[in-house]
């Protein structure tokens, strides 16, 4: 970035942003000095531990929200809720780290001032900064295999910060180089110290649950693996599927634990409800966590029709993101997605008659969150374009996905929620990866390589792939609860805050909203963390 980008960002950030940041902020601060107003006096018999480092730096984001409005409602329920806050406490963080300078301090003063309105008022418990000089000294020219795999006190620090080491590089096979070592060693550092004075927060309180977002990145892992030491359960969440809405479970957020009752089918109104949502995805309409992935959606021009016609048969594939946090619960047949790839380019060199078109994910040239190693990048590594039947699309190109799986002799995934609406479409789904929506019977999905490899062969040579009335079915049944009864809605009280994507302001509500009583969302939410129930809006609504 240029000398002129740097002072026209800088100039933008006082003369925009941060007028409007404050005055969020402020708003912010008056709802919270309410609710301490009119708290009821903090239950020592019901006390929720809440951490969410890895949610924002500055601003309020969607993830943020979820839980300071969670601790808002608990406290006027009479909760005593404890934030466990960092105050300049890790040598390195998730977001505050550059991954393209290391040895950069993470911005912690903004950090901090966005903490003071989002915990105004509220009872805090503080990550501060200890020196661990044996820690350290450990840690000093290990390898990246030793620190993958390193273990003090009995804690797994390598492992813990895996996860985060692949999302804040935007890669998965980390290079083995000075800087990756020094994250991570920094990142081991950090999650020491979470360990350490988290341990000593829950032996103070003894607290009912603890709450934390994602439950992947190596803060919060490390708190939900102390928590796990003292038999304390544990909820995280993330953003639900629908808009400003939130999934908490008492598994693994990312993995997307849900218990759908055998007997639950959907009534002609909820299928025309979930129709009518299907008709604007498929137009493109449809965002996650306050991102618009789509800007447009065009549909399948004459070139790329004639291609089609020129094969027998098209088969597209749809990839993921490499370093998201659902991917480790994804890589059960294959090490890792861009394995998978390999083999599939494996079986396209053996079935010229077939059109194999890889489709990367939008997510993967997302601004700020650009993937180092992407579906692109294999493409270019393996040449894989110079085979005359597949068919690279990347990441900016917004045609229709949808019209092409109608084409589709089959479809093809990792682990992409399109799998499952290929499925409501009608069309066979050979799956790769693990999925949110593999809990059910909704696409093919072998259990071992061989048998997917057999599975993949077999598919191409047949005439047809036999469709599964059951898989459709299923996928339908699976969408539905996720949409309508595992996504708890948030937008009574936050949208956008148009400045930033995926971050939110405070909408005008009063503060009898955030009551159990008043709030079906705060309702099942407080039920779930006080007494352990499912965190699920009634099936009847």
């Amino acid at each position: 970035m240029g000398f002129s980008m740097k002072l026209s960002n800088i100039a933008h950030e006082f003369l925009q942003e941060r007028p409007q940041r404050m005055q969020i902020n402020k708003e912010l601060k008056r709802m919270a000095k309410e609710v301490a107003r009119n708290a009821h006096e903090a239950d020592d018999q019901k006390i929720i531990v809440s951490f969410n480092a890895s949610t924002r730096i500055t601003g309020l984001s969607v993830n943020a929200a979820f839980a300071m409005l969670t601790g808002w409602s608990l406290r006027l329920q009479g909760a005593r809720v404890v934030h466990f806050v960092c105050k300049r406490g890790m040598p390195r963080c998730v977001l505050g780290t550059d991954q393209d300078d290391v040895y950069q301090l993470p911005p912690c003063q903004k950090c901090l001032t966005q903490t003071s309105a989002i915990y105004h008022k509220s009872e805090v418990s503080w990550l501060d900064y200890f020196p661990s000089e044996d820690l350290a000294k450990l840690l000093q020219n290990t390898s990246l295999s030793t620190l993958r795999n390193f273990v003090f006190e009995t804690i797994p620090l390598g492992k813990l910060c895996l996860p985060s080491m692949r999302w804040r590089l935007r890669l998965h096979h980390l290079e083995d180089n000075e800087d990756t070592r020094i994250l991570y060693r920094y990142f081991i550092l950090s999650a020491y110290k979470v360990a350490r004075q988290f341990d000593l927060l829950l032996k103070e309180l003894n607290p009912d649950s603890v709450m934390v977002f994602n439950g992947m990145q190596f803060p919060e892992a490390t708190a939900k693996w102390v928590a796990g030491l003292h038999d304390i359960p544990v909820y995280s969440y993330e953003a639900g599927i629908r808009p400003f809405s939130a999934f908490f479970t008492e598994g693994e957020a990312t993995a997307y634990p849900v218990n759908i009752p055998n007997d639950f089918a959907l009534t002609p109104e909820q299928n025309q409800q979930l129709d009518d949502y299907l008709s604007k995805r498929f137009e493109g309409n449809f965002s996650m966590a306050g991102v618009q992935f789509w800007p447009e959606m065009s549909g399948l021009d004459e070139a790329f029709l004639n291609k089609i016609n020129a094969f027998k048969q098209v088969v597209p594939i749809f990839t993921n993101v490499i370093f998201d946090t659902s991917q480790p619960h994804a890589n059960v047949i294959y090490p890792h997605m861009f394995d998978w790839l390999d083999e599939v380019l494996n079986t396209a060199k053996k079935h010229p008659d077939t059109l194999f078109v890889i489709r990367a994910h939008p997510d993967e040239i997302r601004p700020g969150k650009a993937s180092r190693e992407s579906v692109a990048g294999w493409v270019r590594d393996r040449d894989a374009e110079s085979l005359p039947n597949l068919v690279f699309i990347n990441s900016d190109q917004y045609f229709s996905s949808y019209e092409m799986i109608q084409r589709a002799k089959f479809v093809m995934i990792y682990n992409s929620t399109i799998g499952m609406e290929a499925s409501i479409m009608g069309k066979p789904v050979l799956c790769a990866g693990k999925a949110r929506f593999t809990q059910l019977d909704t696409v093919y999905f072998p259990q071992f390589r061989s048998e997917y490899l057999a599975q993949l062969e077999e598919f191409l040579a047949a005439d047809e792939v036999p469709v599964l009335p059951k898989y459709q079915e299923n996928a339908r049944r699976f969408l539905y609860f996720q949409l309508y009864h595992t996504s708890l809605p948030f937008d009574r009280f936050i949208e956008p805050d148009k400045i930033w994507p995926g971050f939110v302001r405070l909408k005008e509500f009063n503060l009898e909203d955030l009551l159990p009583e008043n709030s079906e969302t705060l309702k099942v939410i407080s039920e779930g963390l006080l007494e352990g129930k499912e965190f699920l809006l009634p099936l009847n609504q």
